[in-house]
């Protein structure tokens, strides 16, 4: 039997997260604002400044491998606090050993960038499907044919440098139709290009909140296996960057979170009143948007997808830590390539 347990999600600044018998309460101002069953929490994630976790919760929290990770209110990583690891020996030295090989390296990351490609495709591809005769149309299929070449290319790649340029030129690819995917005509909602650090407008904004999340559910099936999530392959080594989980999470982000948000867009479920554009242009969500995105994530990671190489249907949740343990048999020898998940 898999369980999946919660993640809890605090974005109420100012509250005080503690553990009150067999529950974890919040208060703020000395007013009960939630409670949760205990064994049902996974991970505590504390979204904005002003979040304080009680010493008893924490210790708590250490000795049953429930981390409490810290994010700012844009979804940027702050900190991480965990118990002792327990990840195998073995495992990660086999890691290190691939990481410093650049041609296995590659052979790996190759695996990332391919499937990553063809769930972009497949994004656009069923919204083709969905919507016959769309706008925008004959754009998609053309970024849907040059999407299809750059993986073909992908063999004939000899090196990192060579392999990220194929993944970018697909990326530009994806977003240049990406606006033609918003159903919603609030002219606010328009997507014109892929912008970050700091997001530029009200799409971009939820694409990276989306992927802060997902980079942290990831992270945490790496070590879940006992992968260390700093060590990758296709992303540079830099001292705080989950390298490994920003290689595995390639392959999620376009089905999982780029679809989140363009479900929340297109149903009208966030309004693009209920953004702040600040006087450098950058453009933040509100408190609302926010519990409106990570309400929806965390009901999407209970949704039942199939897992196209094991042939099983199981929360989406799960998928990340199969990928990670499908990953981890390669990585110890026990399969020829890694199977990367590929979305249909």
């Amino acid at each position: 039997m898999k369980m999946i347990r919660n993640t809890l999600y605090v974005t109420l600044e100012g509250a005080w997260v503690h553990k009150d018998g067999e529950a974890i309460t919040i208060h703020k101002e000395h007013s009960k604002v939630a409670q949760f069953p205990i064994h049902q929490i996974g991970e505590i994630v504390c979204f904005g400044y002003g979040i304080g976790v009680s010493p008893n919760l924490t210790e708590y929290c250490a000795s049953k491998g429930v981390t409490i990770t810290y994010v700012d209110g844009r979804g940027k990583f702050l900190a991480r606090m965990q118990g002792p690891v327990h990840g195998n020996v073995l495992l990660r030295r086999a890691q290190y050993r691939i990481s410093d090989n650049p041609e296995q390296s590659l052979a790996i990351a190759k695996c990332f960038v391919a499937a990553k490609i063809q769930n972009q495709r497949n994004v656009l591809l069923r919204h083709l499907r969905n919507h016959n005769g769309c706008e925008g149309e004959s754009a998609i299929k053309q970024s849907i044919a040059a999407m299809e070449e750059g993986v073909a290319s992908i063999k004939r790649v000899r090196d990192s440098a060579e392999l990220r340029g194929v993944e970018g030129n697909a990326a530009d690819n994806y977003f240049s139709v990406f606006n033609y995917l918003i159903l919603n005509k609030d002219p606010d909602f328009r997507f014109t290009s892929r912008n970050r650090r700091p997001p530029m407008d009200r799409i971009n904004a939820m694409l990276s909140y989306a992927y802060s999340i997902l980079s942290l559910d990831i992270r945490s099936a790496l070590e879940c296996v006992g992968l260390d999530p700093y060590v990758g392959f296709l992303h540079v080594d830099r001292p705080g960057r989950p390298s490994l989980a920003l290689d595995l999470m390639e392959e999620f982000r376009a089905p999982i979170a780029d679809r989140l948000v363009l479900s929340l867009i297109n149903l009208k479920s966030v309004s693009s009143k209920n953004f702040k554009v600040l006087p450098n242009g950058e453009v933040e969500m509100d408190a609302d948007t926010r519990k409106t995105l990570l309400s929806a994530w965390q009901k999407r990671k209970q949704e039942e997808i199939n897992h196209p190489l094991l042939d099983e249907s199981m929360p989406t949740g799960i998928i990340y830590t199969e990928q990670a343990r499908l990953l981890a048999k390669h990585v110890r020898g026990e399969i020829e390539y890694y199977p990367a998940f590929l979305w249909r």
